[in-house]
């Protein structure tokens, strides 16, 4: 219900997106059949059909979706507080993601692999695009003198990633994410302080 409390109604559609990134969070993609997903919906196998072309096209949505997530996520980082800060806060952001859409983070994260075609370079250009955007936040706080001169941004960068993209394995809806966050961004510029 809504605050109005008016029922919302939730599309087939959108029900079978999102009953298809959990399930393709806990058995893959491969390991998720039509008839899972007409199951969880409670229709027949058939009507799965009525609003898909085939499985691949929810993989495709799904881990787009992710993607904008989490460009959307950097781009609510404030532009107006210190290059290192901005780092902090991407972190955070991105773990937020994660947080928020777990399934969907496990899909971008993992079985974005098994797409095809337009669908995976679309993705692969958006997950391209996003690790760029964090190395910029490494080049920017080592110019401003946050960081040490001479960091290796590409390891950097990669750390960076690593940590925010394998919380899908160990996360829960329980984790204190700004606290995580803070513990592993403390972490990793021990190293990364100026010298």
């Amino acid at each position: 219900m809504t605050a109005t409390g008016t029922v919302q109604h939730v599309s087939t559609r959108a029900r079978l997106s999102e009953h298809a990134a959990r399930l393709f969070a806990e058995r893959g993609y491969h390991g998720t059949s039509i008839n899972d997903l007409a199951g969880a919906l409670g229709i027949q196998k058939a009507s799965v059909y009525s609003h898909i072309k085939g499985k691949e096209d929810l993989l495709a949505e799904i881990a787009l979706a992710g993607a904008v997530a989490f460009h959307e996520a950097l781009d609510e980082v404030p532009e107006d507080v210190p290059a290192a800060e901005r780092l902090r806060l991407a972190l955070r952001a991105h773990l937020g993601v994660v947080d928020r859409q777990l399934d969907v983070a496990t899909v971008w994260l993992q079985e974005w692999r098994f797409l095809s075609g337009p669908a995976r370079d679309e993705f692969v250009s958006e997950r391209r695009r996003y690790e760029r955007r964090i190395r910029r936040l490494f080049e920017a706080a080592v110019q401003a003198g946050d960081l040490r001169a001479d960091l290796d941004i590409r390891h950097a960068t990669l750390a960076f990633l690593s940590l925010g993209n394998w919380a899908y394995t160990w996360m829960t809806h329980s984790t204190d994410v700004s606290r995580v966050a803070d513990a592993f961004w403390v972490l990793l510029v021990e190293g990364a302080g100026p010298a």
